[in-house]
């Protein structure tokens, strides 16, 4: 469905060139949900305005279904590319009630199906009963629905979502995850989706990518990206609960003083293909 092939971007600065996004090679498959994750200013977003056509590449080829979208000196327009955005701040219309923000993208569409394919988004997202309302009377989660339903509603074969819980407090961003995922699988949409949360990552992704130094450093299922970290640093970022050059038995660690009793750890029993939920761990890994 998607593939980017060792691209490359790069903004001005004062010395030059700053290179934000270094060889990038990922692909994903329909139906599937993918995550960007890492830490702030590692390139993630700039992937994602890159996909939608709004950055252009020094390097690489950006395809979509076989569709070329991006190459240097090549970068068809946004509008063409069949590709949906939400924005971390939703962007919904403040004039706007509920139903006429997610009936937006649809104007060339004739009345009755613009009318049905609303009505399907707002069942969908569970707002039949906020049709009428306006953005300013909405909880945040209930405003992120209607973004992600005015996302859908266009039916573009590739959805991206940019931190799409930021707004939200700690409590709703599980649940929503969660929810965002039943959708999303639901419609059977293709969606790459860029956080910085681990937990959010795991809950939805098929597939999670981690950034780190502006190179994509693994490309994994949330079962081989938590079994088998790439490298100390990524095992380091999703907390994994330790990481012991030597190996430990019984939950005793050899020393020259002879063996030392270690704070086991709960074991996981972690699935391939399955969103993961993670507890805070009550001591420093």
């Amino acid at each position: 469905m998607l593939e980017l092939n060792q691209i490359s971007l790069s903004y001005p600065s004062e010395s030059g060139h700053l290179q934000v996004v270094k060889r990038l090679s990922l692909s994903l498959e329909s139906g599937q949900i993918a995550c960007l994750l890492g830490a702030s200013g590692c390139g993630k977003t700039t992937v994602l305005r890159a996909i939608a056509g709004f950055e252009p590449l020094d390097e690489g080829e950006i395809r979509l279904k076989g569709r070329l979208l991006s190459s240097p000196g090549k970068q068809l327009e946004p509008e063409h590319r069949r590709v949906g955005m939400m924005f971390q701040d939703y962007a919904l219309f403040p004039h706007l009630n509920i139903r006429q923000n997610v009936a937006f993208g649809l104007r060339r569409l004739a009345q009755a199906e613009r009318t049905r394919r609303v009505d399907a988004m707002l069942e969908l997202t569970d707002l039949q009963g906020l049709a009428d309302r306006h953005p300013h009377q909405l909880s945040g989660g209930q405003q992120q629905r209607v973004a992600l339903a005015r996302a859908l509603a266009p039916e573009p074969e590739l959805l991206l979502l940019d931190e799409p819980f930021s707004n939200l407090d700690v409590d709703a961003r599980e649940k929503l995850a969660f929810e965002l995922r039943d959708i999303l699988k639901a419609t059977g949409r293709t969606a790459l989706v860029v956080t910085h949360n681990q937990a959010e990552a795991f809950a939805m992704a098929d597939r999670i990518g981690v950034m780190q130094c502006h190179c994509l450093a693994q490309w994994d299922t949330p079962y081989g990206l938590h079994n088998n970290p790439a490298n100390p640093e990524i095992a380091d970022f999703i907390r994994r609960e330790s990481l012991l050059a030597q190996r430990t038995t019984a939950c005793l660690r050899g020393s020259p003083t002879g063996n030392i009793p270690l704070q086991c750890s709960t074991e996981v029993s972690l699935q391939p293909n399955q969103p993961i939920r993670f507890a805070q761990s009550p001591h420093p890994g």
